[in-house]
C-alpha cells in the first residue's frame, strides 16, 4: 500500500500564505485559537505541519478538551457550527448551543481494524461526543436519544454531509455509537461518504 502523500507534508521555514488566510478567516469568524508546533511520526506517516488548538468555535460556544486540529479542518467545523449546529439548537431546542464536547481530534493512528490511516492522523478529522446548551442542557450523541434530542441530531447530522466529505454516527458501527465522526478526508470526484 502506497504511504498517505500528506505523510511527507514537513513544515517549512515560512507559514504558507494558505495557511495564514485560514488563521484570518478564523479570527474574522471569532474562532479563539492557539498556534502549536508541528507534529509527524514518519514511521506510522501522521503528520499536522501546521496545526493549531481550538478553544471556541466562533463568540461565546466553547470546545473542548484539547481541540488540535488543522486549520481547514478548525474552519469547517466553526463554519458549521454557527451555519448549522447554533440555528438548530435554538430552532429544535430551543436554547442556544454553549460548547461542544468533542472526543477526538488529532490522534496518531490508523482506521480501527486497518492500516489505512485515520483523517485524525492528519489533524483532518473532528469527533462530536456532545453539545451543552445555554439553559445547562447536555445533548448526548448515541443509539437512542430522547425524541427531542433526536430531532436535533438528526437535523446537524444531515446537514454535515456536504460540508465535510466523512460523517459517521451512531449506526454506522460500533466505533460511532457515541459520537458523530467529521471528516475532510480528499474524496474521488469531491463526493462524500455519510452513514
Amino acid at each position: 500500500m502506497l504511504p498517505d502523500p500528506r505523510s511527507a507534508d514537513r513544515p517549512a521555514d515560512r507559514m504558507p500564505p494558505q495557511e495564514i488566510a485560514c488563521r484570518e478567516r478564523l479570527k474574522a469568524l471569532g474562532v479563539d485559537f492557539e498556534e502549536h508546533k508541528a507534529e509527524s511520526n514518519p514511521e506510522i506517516g501522521c503528520s499536522i505541519p501546521y496545526p493549531i488548538e481550538l478553544t471556541t468555535l466562533g463568540k461565546f460556544i466553547a470546545i473542548g478538551p484539547g481541540t488540535e486540529l488543522n486549520c481547514s479542518m478548525a474552519e469547517a467545523a466553526a463554519r458549521f457550527t454557527a451555519d448549522v449546529i447554533q440555528p438548530a439548537a435554538k430552532a429544535e431546542l430551543g436554547a442556544d448551543l454553549k460548547s461542544v464536547g468533542q472526543a477526538s481530534a488529532f490522534v496518531c493512528r490508523p482506521r480501527h481494524g486497518t492500516r489505512k490511516l485515520s483523517e485524525h492522523a492528519f489533524g483532518n478529522a473532528l469527533d462530536i461526543a456532545s453539545f451543552t446548551l445555554s439553559d445547562g442542557r447536555r445533548i448526548e450523541v448515541g443509539p437512542v436519544p430522547p425524541e427531542k434530542d433526536a430531532t436535533f441530531l438528526n437535523t446537524v447530522r444531515k446537514a454535515a454531509c456536504g460540508p465535510f466529505k466523512t460523517v459517521l454516527g451512531p449506526g454506522a458501527d460500533a466505533d460511532h455509537a457515541l459520537h458523530f465522526h467529521l471528516d475532510l478526508e480528499p474524496r474521488h470526484h469531491g463526493g462524500t461518504f455519510c452513514q
